[in-house]
């Protein structure tokens, strides 16, 4: 497979909101979306910062994208966010679930959450959930939820993962299941909609090994300066841009034709290059293991993601 972002196609009249669009994959996505046509909303914690992006993003791409401040590690900003985009517009046709952190000290979402379960799979769960009525509204809507070739280290995962103690915590562990529980719930979305019969397709990517900010922001949490510098040196010496890395996305959110259910990610060895079909362990493709993380999902957060077409 041979792909760029030339072959995106003319987004012109579809809207799409990206989580963790101030830098990293989230800026390259919105960027590229911007560019080929559609009109973007970013999502972001920081509404500073994300004001500044905005200008940054309107410069590169001489389209303006609208702010959201959403924080996913906090459930009530999730809920206001999504409230205020189903107010703001008639419809949403592409969710791009990207925002994420990655290997962090011992912390909790401000509801009590693992800090990268909570965030990368319980806050997009919730924002999914909640903006489904939007989605459902657009013909041929997509989400897009990014993972990582780290959900091949978990081996499962279960309800007490979500509020797991400080004690026996291991980082690497909790990102692994973080990134699990987003190929687990890509897939029962999938599933769910096809068995609805609503016109929404799921899929996924990963972006191989892209230099981000995301490597350096859990030792900065840490307070480890050495970390911090041993990823910036790695960084240089193996990683592609940040722009190659959001390739996977941009396949998964735009091409035309996409199968249902589908995971993307770097063609060489899934660390770099086109985009292409990216491998899933047997664990992520467990149908029953997903539906036991949806029902713990709707548990944890409140959300009762509703499959139905908005009359």
């Amino acid at each position: 497979m041979t792909w760029n972002t030339a072959d995106i196609p003319d987004l012109t009249g579809r809207r799409a909101l990206v989580t963790g669009a101030t830098s990293g994959l989230g800026y390259e996505t919105a960027l590229e979306l911007l560019r080929h046509g559609a009109d973007v909303l970013i999502g972001a914690r920081n509404p500073e910062k994300a004001a500044q992006v905005a200008q940054d993003l309107t410069q590169a791409s001489g389209r303006e994208p609208a702010v959201v401040e959403l924080d996913l590690a906090d459930l009530t900003s999730v809920e206001k966010a999504a409230d205020q985009v189903v107010k703001s517009y008639d419809k949403l046709d592409l969710l791009v679930n990207n925002a994420g952190v990655m290997a962090t000290p011992y912390r909790q979402t401000a509801d009590g959450f693992e800090l990268q379960l909570g965030t990368n799979h319980l806050g997009h769960f919730a924002l999914t959930g909640r903006l489904l009525p939007l989605l459902l509204k657009a013909p041929s809507s997509r989400v897009v939820t990014v993972s990582s070739f780290m959900h091949t280290t978990a081996r499962g995962i279960d309800a007490t993962d979500f509020r797991r103690p400080e004690q026996g915590y291991s980082k690497w562990v909790a990102y692994g299941k973080s990134k699990l529980a987003n190929v687990l719930f890509m897939l029962e979305l999938d599933r769910r909609a096809r068995a609805a019969g609503v016109d929404l397709l799921s899929a996924g990517a990963h972006p191989g090994y892209a230099a981000t900010h995301l490597q350096a922001a859990g030792p900065e949490l840490a307070g480890r300066a050495f970390e911090v510098r041993m990823w910036a040196g790695v960084n240089k010496l193996v990683a592609q841009s940040a722009a190659a890395g959001a390739w996977p996305s941009l396949y998964a959110a735009t091409t035309p034709d996409m199968p249902p259910g589908g995971y993307y990610g770097p063609r060489f060895l899934g660390f770099r290059g086109a985009p292409t079909t990216a491998w899933l362990t047997r664990t992520a493709r467990n149908p029953a293991l997903a539906e036991r993380l949806w029902a713990w999902s709707v548990e944890a957060t409140g959300v009762d993601p509703t499959l139905t077409v908005p009359r």
